[in-house]
C-alpha cells in the first residue's frame, strides 16, 4: 500500500492525492439540525400539554401535580426566559429543562392517566396552539427582576 504524498486544502474540499473529498455544506447541516431541533420543541410542548391535562385528572398524585404547575407555566407561556427566535440558545431551555422536568413527573404518574392526558393533548394541538397569558406575565416578571438586579449591580441605577 501507498502513502499520500501531499494533502491540499482549496475551497472546493480536500486533495489528497487523486482523490477528491467534497467539502459539506455547512448552511445545510445547520438547517436539518435546527428544524429537527424545533419539531422535537413542538413534540416537548404537546407533551407538556398533556402532563397539564394530567395535573388536573383525578389520578394522578400531589407532588407530581406541583411539578407540573411549574413545567406547563413555563412551556405554554408566550414569552421563555431565552426567547426562541435566538438561533441555539433560544431552544436550549425547551431542550434541557423542559425535558428533565418531564422525566421526573412521567414516573410519578400512573401511565393510563398519561395516555388519555396524550390522547386530548393532540386533539387540542390540532385545533391550535394553546397560550398561558398568566405564565408570559411570569416571564415577563423575571426577565424585569433580573434587568433591575443587574442595573443595580451596574450601578446603573443609585441605592
Amino acid at each position: 500500500m501507498g502513502h499520500l504524498r501531499s494533502i491540499r486544502f482549496h475551497s472546493g474540499g480536500i486533495t489528497a492525492a487523486a482523490l477528491t473529498f467534497p467539502r459539506p455544506k455547512a448552511t445545510h447541516l445547520s438547517m436539518t439540525v435546527l428544524s429537527h431541533l424545533t419539531r422535537w420543541a413542538r413534540r416537548l410542548k404537546q407533551e407538556t400539554l398533556a402532563l397539564y391535562l394530567a395535573a388536573r385528572h383525578p389520578l394522578t398524585p400531589w407532588p407530581a401535580r406541583l411539578i407540573i404547575a411549574g413545567l406547563v407555566a413555563y412551556a405554554l407561556s408566550p414569552i421563555d426566559l431565552i426567547p426562541d427566535f435566538i438561533p441555539v440558545l433560544g431552544y436550549l431551555d425547551d431542550l434541557i429543562l423542559l425535558p428533565l422536568g418531564i422525566a421526573l413527573v412521567l414516573r410519578l404518574i400512573p401511565p393510563a392517566v398519561m395516555e388519555e392526558c396524550r390522547e386530548s393533548a393532540r386533539q387540542r394541538f390540532a385545533t391550535g396552539k394553546p397560550v398561558s397569558r398568566t405564565a408570559g406575565l411570569t416571564i415577563i416578571l423575571i426577565w424585569l427582576a433580573a434587568l433591575w438586579w443587574f442595573a443595580r449591580w451596574a450601578e446603573l441605577i443609585p441605592s
